[in-house]
């Protein structure tokens, strides 16, 4: 039993690689297969591939989150588990998200008119997203003594889940919001306020409270409603819904977090 919360974060790994593979193959591709002795190319429309990407980055998410209250509950705690926390998370959380962002910026990019100019260049800054949740991971290894109750800087399962959820946003439309993801200067964006976040001084609360009183669990509750209440409204936007709204919370408290009134 004391290696399940290893196995778990072995687990998230895992999904990590699945949702890459997933992703990369999101693109249309040719096919190639031989019939009555001749070659024959047809063209393989893989845009269900990014869906599955986002559902094993969601698995992975929940391998991580059960991982920590394995690890909790069998009282076991190691440096590995904890580096090992940090590097199945860099996968799942940080390079998974930025190959879904380089393939909106590529399908952004090929609607242009110049799109046969188009190089790596206007693509590369979706790694920036996995370079900073490296630099975010790195630093917390070092501080998690300081963070007990909150991370400074935005935790890399929530930028992985939030940008897993665009895939499922593109797949069902809704309120036509698949368009925001075709504006390159959005995507742009939306990388650097995410890799801002992510080494910022924000101190985000921790979703699952030191404490389970009102007065110490109420911005996680406020989450997990405010979201929940969006969902027939807004479908899987609710998702990134339900980021923006951590954001705010967390912002608008690190105040009071700095000084324990919400923690303790």
């Amino acid at each position: 039993m004391k290696h399940l919360p290893n196995l778990l974060t072995l687990a998230n790994l895992f999904c990590g690689c699945i949702a890459i593979a997933y992703i990369l193959t999101a693109q249309p591709y040719l096919s190639l297969s031989v019939q009555g002795g001749l070659p024959n190319w047809q063209w393989v429309n893989g845009a269900e591939q990014m869906y599955m990407g986002s559902i094993f980055i969601g698995i992975a998410a929940i391998c991580d989150m059960l991982d920590g209250m394995t690890a909790r509950a069998l009282k076991v705690f190691s440096p590995i588990g904890k580096d090992l926390d940090s590097l199945a998370d860099i996968v799942s959380f940080g390079v998974a998200p930025s190959v879904i962002l380089f393939k909106l910026l590529w399908d952004a990019l090929m609607g242009e008119k110049n799109a046969f100019d188009v190089n790596m260049i206007g693509m590369a800054p979706a790694f920036l997203v996995a370079c900073f949740a490296a630099l975010r991971l790195a630093k917390y290894n070092i501080t998690a003594d300081k963070q007990q109750n909150y991370f400074i800087g935005m935790p890399v399962p929530a930028v992985g889940i939030f940008v897993g959820s665009f895939p499922l946003i593109l797949w069902s439309n809704p309120y036509h919001l698949a368009a925001v993801f075709q504006n390159k200067w959005v995507l742009y964006l939306i990388i650097g306020l995410l890799c801002w976040l992510m080494v910022s001084g924000v101190k985000f609360f921790k979703m699952i409270p030191s404490k389970w009183n009102l007065a110490n669990a109420w911005p996680q509750l406020a989450v997990v409603l405010l979201t929940v209440i969006a969902v027939p409204f807004l479908g899987v936007a609710a998702i990134p819904f339900g980021f923006v709204v951590y954001v705010l919370l967390s912002i608008g408290l690190t105040p009071s977090l700095s000084k324990g009134e919400v923690s303790e």
